[in-house]
């Protein structure tokens, strides 16, 4: 989306945007708007963070952290992941993650479902992002992928009620049925 404002827009632009329960973020400069999440990108947003933590923050190998935080990577590329992994604390800084996260992961919805494929998934592979994960809640899908030779690789995928065994992380599953299960009121 352009701004139409004739600059590249920058981080200082970002932390003085209205706290409007929309999620603002820059690629190259350029901002990108969408509503806040939907209950459902919540609920899986929040079971998924349960079981990364409970596996990173169990190992000490990672803290992991659900939006809203920032992740700047440059001065005009700024990020707001729904949820990702930190493997080195010195990245934590008092503005929010400023190095390329271990991992990153997108709960896609009608809003976000281009850029999250497109020119997220391009600019996170660019600037050093090792991982990224792209869950599909309608198709009850999650596609996990690797940084290889500056662009992002598949490494493993799996749908609906299966589990998934991550290759790079002994011992890490994800409970797929989990994430997608109804809500206890229903």
């Amino acid at each position: 989306m352009s701004h139409g404002l004739g600059r590249k827009l920058d981080y200082s632009d970002i932390a003085a945007a209205p706290n409007d329960g929309n999620r603002y973020e820059l690629v190259r400069g350029e901002l990108l708007v969408t509503p806040s999440p939907s209950p459902i990108h919540q609920r899986i947003s929040y079971r998924l963070w349960g079981q990364l933590a409970h596996y990173f923050h169990e190992r000490a190998i990672g803290e992991v952290f659900p939006a809203p935080l920032d992740v700047i990577l440059t001065k005009h590329d700024v990020f707001e992941p729904d949820l990702l992994v930190v493997s080195d604390p010195s990245h934590i800084s008092k503005r929010g993650i400023e190095k390329p996260p271990l991992l990153a992961v997108e709960i896609l919805s009608p809003a976000t479902r281009k850029v999250d494929r497109g020119v997220k998934f391009q600019r996170y592979a660019e600037l050093g992002v090792r991982h990224y994960w792209i869950v599909d809640p309608d198709g009850q899908h999650l596609e996990c992928f690797r940084l290889a030779a500056g662009a992002f690789a598949p490494v493993i995928e799996a749908k609906r009620n299966t589990t998934l065994a991550h290759p790079d992380w002994d011992g890490l599953v994800i409970d797929l049925a989990a994430l997608w299960r109804q809500s206890p009121l229903s």
